[in-house]
């Protein structure tokens, strides 16, 4: 199950989720948080559904279909991270994945500064595994990330508000490859890929973080389930396509065509 918001462009949020577990095998259901009117060049205009309706969303598939891992992006205000984590709770839904979206790729706020410290005090306490890329992983330690000493700091202090796991993506850093932090409370693992000079990419931060819902779902362990993360959201990377006037959006199904 996916727990965010809509892009009408269809290239991050629930789209981008539902179309990663769709590639990886797993059936995907949704809660939609809030409704976006967004593009390639940024968002327009955003409608945020009230909680209890969130709140009822989960509360249906859960009664219906049932829940094996639930991944989490956009959640836009402090009530609906709170009703969030109550029904994680009540309905004590596992595997966990918190990407803690706090911005579109555009640079368009989709977290208010309250939530985040609801976010901070009641979800990451609940979460298997939390995702945030290196602007997020600051927005919640309070500092700039500079160093490899830095990051690894900061993914301690994060796991010791609750995560079990944590992984900074490194996708917003330079350098030759594209290094992924994950600390598990017990050590660290790094994942790496070479970066690749492409403008288009939009919905690899969901789409990374579906994709380690969606192998836990399917009973893999979290350090498996992030490394094979990696390697499906590097691929779809290297499939991105030009779609619209901005960047576009990684390539879910690159491994059904054989020319793209």
């Amino acid at each position: 199950m996916t727990i965010a918001g809509s892009d009408s462009s269809g290239g991050a949020g629930i789209q981008a989720d539902l179309k990663t577990f769709a590639a990886l095998g797993v059936y995907g259901t949704c809660a939609i948080t809030a409704v976006t009117a967004q593009d390639s060049m940024g968002v327009q205009a955003i409608h945020e559904l009230p909680p209890e309706l969130v709140a009822a969303q989960i509360d249906a598939v859960v009664r219906d279909v049932g829940v094996d891992a639930v991944k989490t992006g956009m959640l836009a205000n402090a009530g609906i991270v709170r009703v969030v984590a109550e029904r994680v709770r009540q309905h004590r839904l596992p595997n966990l994945v918190v990407d803690p979206v706090l911005a579109a790729k555009s640079g368009d706020r989709l977290l208010s500064e309250d939530a985040l410290s609801v976010l901070r005090a009641e979800l990451l306490p609940l979460c298997t595994v939390v995702t945030p890329n290196i602007p997020e992983a600051e927005a919640l330690v309070g500092r700039r990330l500079e160093t490899d000493e830095d990051l690894q700091r900061a993914a301690q202090e994060i796991a010791a508000l609750g995560a079990r796991s944590v992984v900074i993506t490194g996708g917003h850093a330079s350098g030759p490859e594209a290094v992924d932090l994950l600390y598990d409370g017990r050590g660290f693992r790094r994942f790496s890929a070479l970066r690749l000079a492409t403008r288009h990419g939009r919905g690899a931060g969901c789409t990374f973080a579906s994709a380690i819902a969606a192998w836990l779902a399917q009973g893999v362990g979290v350090e498996e389930a992030v490394a094979r993360a990696k390697e499906y959201v590097t691929a779809a990377l290297e499939h991105a396509f030009a779609l619209g006037k901005g960047p576009g959006p990684v390539h879910h199904f690159y491994a059904w065509w054989e020319d793209d």
